[in-house]
């Protein structure tokens, strides 16, 4: 994906725009998402690392890797949403929010390192060092579990993801990959590749039964590998995004400055400035010419009472509005 400014998952911004995503404290569901991933994650691990041993499969011990990958990435997020909801103080008055970004970092890493890593590794090994797998019917029934709890667990990211992406007039995937709430993007990756890796993992087994070569099995193992660490480059990239702070689309930037437009004080607006501080949380800058032509302690206290006004919005972790001049070009929508 190129490196673009991603698009808003908050469309309002501003008192009298339309409001699109609630702020993290009024919804909890990026932390149930997420702990029903972990629920899930944990069974199926357990599962498939009984099954690995008792079949020998390399596919198996591969989706054995995955999932406990997956299980530790649960943690990350989990800690990532914590954090992400710390209230602002003296040394960072703009909130917490980015460390969402550090925890999910974190655990796309991992998910490279430990998922796609290892299972790169292990196969490139069975072939090399190949050895016959047996018991297939622990392995299919593992599989047909994981792959019913690994359902259940990406239908319900899907659930999460199908609403704010309706009401930011997106389709799924484009809302998944732009949205700053990085827990709602990693869960439904992890699990899109988990039930990918479920459908490999099945093919190689069957193969290594079918044709009795360990070989299908161990370039499952490979394939799995491959998968994940596309995944992870993708998240990693995303949250690099958000860290080095990322702005908003230019659909998002059109409504609010609508919005700013709208303000009974507000004449013009010759700048504008939105940029992601973290999950569904703006910091906004602007330049406002205000209605009258009073005098500048009138002024002064006027701009101050607007910037309260504008800062109320739940999305807004920072407000800073100042006068514009006479000569700077009005922005418009």
């Amino acid at each position: 994906m190129a490196d673009t400014p991603p698009a808003s998952d908050a469309r309002a911004a501003v008192p009298g725009t339309p409001r699109v995503a609630a702020p993290p404290e009024e919804r909890g569901d990026s932390t149930l998402t997420v702990i029903i991933a972990f629920a899930a994650n944990l069974v199926i691990a357990v599962a498939k690392s009984v099954a690995a041993v008792l079949t020998g499969s390399a596919s198996m011990v591969a989706e054995a890797v995955h999932s406990w990958a997956d299980t530790g990435n649960e943690i990350f997020l989990l800690a990532a949403d914590r954090s992400a909801r710390r209230k602002a103080d003296a040394m960072h008055p703009l909130g917490y929010g980015r460390e969402a970004y550090v925890w999910s970092m974190f655990a796309a890493i991992g998910l490279f390192a430990v998922g796609a890593g290892v299972s790169v590794t292990h196969g490139i090994q069975e072939l090399f060092h190949a050895e016959p797998a047996t018991d297939f019917g622990i392995a299919y029934a593992v599989l047909a579990l994981s792959f019913v709890l690994e359902g259940t667990s990406f239908l319900r990211s899907v659930r999460q993801a199908r609403g704010e992406a309706q009401e930011a007039q997106r389709d799924v995937v484009e809302h998944v990959i732009a949205t700053s709430d990085p827990t709602l993007r990693a869960v439904f990756a992890e699990d899109a590749a988990a039930l990918v890796g479920l459908l490999v993992a099945f093919v190689g087994v069957l193969a290594h039964q079918l044709t009795g070569s360990p070989v299908p099995d161990a370039i499952g193992s490979i394939v799995v590998g491959l998968v994940l660490g596309v995944v992870a480059i993708v998240l990693i990239r995303r949250n690099r995004d958000f860290l080095v702070g990322a702005g908003v689309d230019e659909r998002t930037r059109r409504v609010v400055l609508a919005g700013l437009l709208a303000l009974p004080d507000v004449v013009r607006v010759t700048y504008l400035r939105l940029e992601y501080v973290g999950p569904r949380s703006l910091y906004l800058v602007a330049s406002v010419d205000l209605v009258g032509d009073d005098a500048e302690h009138v002024v002064a206290r006027r701009l101050d009472a607007l910037e309260r006004k504008v800062a109320e919005t739940p999305q807004l972790a920072g407000v800073v509005l100042t006068l514009s001049t006479s000569e700077e070009p009005s922005l418009t929508v």
